[in-house]
């Protein structure tokens, strides 16, 4: 079974830097396309951030110029670096697979996130 478990949330002023990270058991993380996605309260799941295999990244255009993904494959860990942040970034935030050319595609059973809260 595939364990996900991410950290790094918290309360953070608008403008202000927060760096998620997300370790991956149980499962094939170097061969995977991986992404961080968000969920605001009463919102949809979307697509923050994707990464492939090979390093290549892509991003939702609203954070674009803000967040920047990356991957560990040796530590079996995904990043997000978060910088400029702004009160509409709030939300839960999740790590899964994703499609190598920047759509969902989760495929693991998703974890609890961590919530990232911007205040203004």
């Amino acid at each position: 079974q595939v364990q996900l478990v991410e950290s790094g949330g918290g309360l953070v002023q608008a403008g202000g830097p927060l760096r998620l990270s997300c370790t991956v058991s149980g499962g094939i993380f170097t061969f995977n396309a991986m992404g961080w996605y968000r969920q605001a309260q009463g919102k949809q799941r979307e697509l923050v951030a994707g990464i492939t295999s090979a390093g290549s990244t892509n991003y939702r255009d609203s954070v674009k110029g803000r967040f920047t993904i990356s991957r560990d494959n040796a530590k079996n860990t995904l990043y997000l670096q978060m910088n400029s942040l702004k009160p509409e970034d709030t939300a839960v935030y999740y790590c899964n697979t994703a499609s190598p050319i920047g759509t969902m595609l989760p495929r693991w059973t998703w974890a609890q996130g961590t919530q990232v809260t911007v205040s203004s």
